[in-house]
């Protein structure tokens, strides 16, 4: 079933719509809180969380990307659940991954620094709309859904380690970026 009929699914609040979203989409949400939790139980919590949430928000909301958007709502679920777990402790891919662009990104604990992060949100933006295709797919890859390294390279056709180099590179790159456009690293 195609998006837009879902979504209309969705507008004529038949249930079916959310049948067809689990079946469509529902092993990508599960991968994604997978790579973040590290734990079935929670990862069922935050895709089952996640359709409601598709089904509270749609309507008044028509995205034009239906998997984008929950793809969207289960990462946030699935990022806050794991802040809630990990309060004191380090055991997920996602905290490894967030790490390793500590070099490239300040804090965001400041509540006054929102209107800022926003801004340096559409500057990371610019800067993966500008990467080779395939770069930006590792990037996203690793950095948004949180796949390891093995599961990159498989999907790319490249070598761990290339996605490693790759990675470092890219890096690199965002860091002499943000400097450019006026970020203190």
């Amino acid at each position: 079933m195609e998006d837009k009929q879902i979504i209309e699914l969705l507008f004529d609040r038949s249930e079916q719509a959310l049948e067809a979203i689990s079946s469509k989409y529902g092993r990508l949400c599960y991968k994604l809180a997978g790579n973040i939790l590290n734990n079935a139980q929670d990862c069922e919590e935050c895709v089952n969380d996640a359709y409601l949430g598709v089904w509270n928000s749609i309507p008044p909301n028509r995205p034009e990307s239906l998997m984008a958007y929950l793809c969207r709502i289960v990462r946030n679920l699935s990022l806050k659940k794991f802040r809630y777990n990990t309060a004191d402790k380090r055991n997920s891919s996602m905290e490894v991954a967030m790490e390793e662009l500590e070099g490239c990104l300040g804090s965001s604990e400041d509540v006054e620094q929102q209107y800022e992060e926003k801004e340096l949100s559409r500057t990371i933006n610019r800067f993966i709309e500008k990467l080779k295709q395939t770069d930006r797919v590792v990037f996203i890859r690793r950095y948004y859904f949180a796949d390891s390294y093995e599961e990159i390279a498989r999907a790319a056709g490249i070598s761990e380690k290339n996605v490693s180099v790759k990675l470092t590179r890219i890096r690199s790159r965002l860091r002499e970026y943000l400097q450019s456009e006026g970020y203190h690293i």
